[in-house]
């Protein structure tokens, strides 16, 4: 069953087009990374599948249906920009969400006193929002996300400004959820993250679909052999190699991306003598390198 679809989406804004002719279907139970960087189409994506602003062109179907207030009552959005009301408890105000989204009751409180307790800020219950570092006002917000148990759940960088702890625990939450049955589209320009979380992903470059697949299918289709490397010396010796596409030297670390048929084994023979090498590690292009090559440019 598919949760979203959109066909032929597109949306400008003073004579700038941010998405153009988007098509892009999620199957329910599935992660799928939206990602990108800054100012590639993610955010106004996100904004569409909301109804915050219809698209200019296309169509766009939510739980089958065109979206509306009903369909949205069955999302959790987590938006990039967080909000939270400074002064108020942090109890009241996950309540106030709860309630926004039809929560009620007992329900609602165990609800709260549970995600408040996993991610380890049940003693700042009473405590005013603004008393909380920014990590973990950002787990309040996320709280406040999942406490109607969203069938699909948005989250807008959700990992930005967390501590690896935190970050972990958040992951965990997620990957629980996924096994629930809920859907989440995961957005990002963080493509690591993404390449561990997700089970497929839509990549946006300046409003425009790049790539659109299964992780599987992507690497399969658009991956080559790669190599990551630490060493000592000079690294002109890496310019000099032969059957090398391109070359991201970093000083002590590099990562080389070969070209079709070059033998990683030959590479390193081919190095030894001239640096130190205490790292070489062939791999697969992860999704950075994929879409760096794609675009043409940097990432970022």
């Amino acid at each position: 069953m598919e949760v979203l679809r959109l066909e032929s989406v597109q949306k400008g804004f003073d004579g700038n087009v941010a998405v153009r002719d988007l098509s892009w279907s999620i199957p329910e139970g599935s992660v799928y990374g939206l990602i990108g960087p800054n100012g590639s189409g993610k955010t106004t994506t996100i904004r569409m599948i909301l109804d915050i602003f219809p698209p200019d062109e296309g169509r766009i179907s939510l739980f089958g249906r065109k979206p509306d207030a009903s369909t949205r009552d069955r999302v959790g959005y987590l938006p990039e920009e967080r909000g939270l009301y400074k002064r108020m408890r942090v109890k009241d105000m996950l309540g106030y969400l709860g309630r926004l989204k039809g929560e009620r009751g007992a329900a609602l409180s165990g609800a709260i006193a549970t995600w408040l307790e996993r991610f380890g800020l049940s003693s700042w219950a009473d405590r005013p929002v603004e008393d909380l570092s920014k990590g973990m006002q950002q787990k309040v917000q996320f709280i406040g996300t999942v406490l109607h148990d969203p069938k699909l759940l948005i989250l807008d960088e959700p990992f930005s400004g967390l501590d690896p702890i935190s970050a972990d625990l958040l992951k965990d939450a997620v990957l629980e959820l996924k096994k629930g049955g809920a859907t989440i589209i995961f957005s990002t320009h963080a493509m690591e993250a993404a390449e561990k979380l997700c089970d497929s992903v839509l990549m946006l470059h300046r409003g425009d679909k790049v790539l659109d697949g299964t992780l599987e299918s992507i690497r399969a289709e658009h991956g080559a052999q790669a190599v990551t490397l630490d060493y000592e010396g000079d690294g002109a010796a890496l310019k000099a190699l032969s059957g090398v596409d391109s070359i991201n030297d970093y000083g002590k670390h590099a990562e080389l991306t070969l070209a079709a048929g070059t033998d990683a084994q030959e590479l390193l023979r081919g190095l030894l003598g001239k640096l130190r090498i205490h790292r070489f590690e062939s791999r697969r292009s992860s999704l950075h390198e994929i879409f760096r090559r794609r675009v043409g440019g940097p990432v970022d």
